[in-house]
């Protein structure tokens, strides 16, 4: 257990908790490092505090479950955009909470128009999230009968081009 939980206040100490068990991590963190920065401690240590919580809390924390990634789920969230749906794309996202992890997207005929699928974290037991996202746009984009785009499925690269900027390329200046 980090040492810093000692200087958090009671109140301070019942938010994080219920964010933790709430599997609400980003929040927990803010709470964590309001608290400590006035004691000019960073936002790494917050980190660290909120996941010792999640350690001590273990098997209360109500995961929130993974984005589906089957075919009649993603179908449903593609239709409920609005727009025409001209790609699905995959591309890979980091941070220093979940590490390495994949966002699938449905591409819109809308000038710059995204949609957000899903996001496959790591999980342990399962395929790597690229694997587990090539998979599922795939399927999705067969589908719909539209392009699937993932410039980099077996190595993170989050400035690996992305679909609009491949097809902006193959049009010319």
């Amino acid at each position: 257990m980090s040492g810093w939980w000692a200087y958090f206040e009671e109140r301070t100490r019942r938010e994080v908790d219920a964010d933790v068990l709430r599997d609400r991590r980003l929040p927990a963190v803010r709470s964590a490092w309001e608290a400590l920065r006035p004691l000019g401690v960073g936002l790494h240590e917050a980190e660290r505090v909120v996941q010792a919580r999640y350690e001590a809390l273990g098997d209360r924390v109500q995961r929130t479950p993974p984005d589906p990634l089957d075919l009649p789920s993603l179908a449903a969230r593609a239709a409920a955009l609005p727009g025409r749906v001209a790609a699905v794309e995959a591309f890979w996202d980091g941070d220093t909470v979940h590490d390495w992890f994949v966002l699938l997207v449905a591409v819109l005929d809308t000038a710059e128009g995204e949609g957000h699928l899903a996001t496959v974290y790591h999980r342990s037991g399962g395929p790597r999230p690229g694997v587990g996202a090539a998979e599922a746009g795939r399927a999705l984009a067969d589908h719909l009968h539209v392009p699937f785009h993932f410039a980099s499925p077996d190595v993170p690269d989050d400035d690996a081009p992305r679909w609009r900027a491949v097809q902006r390329s193959k049009e010319g200046p």
